[in-house]
């Protein structure tokens, strides 16, 4: 019996979503293509929070400066990656959980009493980010993600997590194989390959490092 769950499973492909979670996955999706505007009071709310949660200060930041290229993002002046050239919201996942805050030594930064952040060995945290969060995003649009959807009954929480777990599992192959930026298309590889196929198994060491 199985032996033939297992056939059947692979026949007919991942679970569907169940309809109640479709609207919260339209959301998702719908977020995932809104477009960065500076006009808009909760697209700088965003930013604010990236930067707050990152640093831990409780002060806001200009919208431009050198403190992003800090951060690990390309370019002070917005024309380049985050915070002005990314055309989508998309990239700035976790987007209701303040999850990076849980993860204090999970990513590979050094925090000063400053607040201020040291990228070490030239890690690319914004492109990192970018890719990290397509990878979930293409996850949930090929219904890789629905049968733990359906399970914990949310979509975007789910979102929130596979995104640190994956930032997990990056931040441990960063360091096992000491890392550089060569090295980080052969590591979103691997994490696409773990997210799309064994997102639940991302998701239980992410659970096992937070109750430690």
């Amino acid at each position: 019996r199985g032996i033939l769950a297992a056939l059947l499973r692979c026949l007919r492909g991942p679970p569907r979503l169940r309809p109640q979670l479709r609207g919260e996955q339209e959301l998702a999706l719908a977020m995932a293509q809104c477009a960065l505007d500076d006009s808009e009071r909760v697209h700088m709310r965003i930013l604010q929070t990236i930067y707050r949660q990152l640093t831990r200060s409780r002060l806001g930041c200009p919208r431009y400066g050198a403190h992003w290229e800090e951060l690990g993002f390309q370019g002070r002046t917005g024309s380049t990656p985050l915070p002005g050239g990314i055309p989508k919201i998309r990239p700035n996942l976790p987007w209701n959980l303040p999850v990076p805050s849980q993860l204090p030594q999970a990513l590979p930064l050094s925090f000063f009493n400053a607040g201020i952040v040291v990228v070490f060995q030239n890690f690319p945290f914004c492109i990192m980010s970018v890719n990290i969060t397509r990878i979930v995003i293409q996850a949930l649009q090929e219904e890789r993600l629905s049968r733990e959807c359906n399970r914990r009954q949310q979509v975007i929480g789910v979102l929130n997590d596979l995104y640190a777990a994956a930032f997990l599992r990056l931040s441990r192959l960063w360091e096992q194989q000491h890392g550089t930026v060569a090295n980080a298309g052969s590591f979103l590889k691997e994490l696409e390959l773990s997210t799309k196929k064994k997102p639940r198994q991302l998701l239980k060491s992410l659970e096992a490092y937070l109750s430690r």
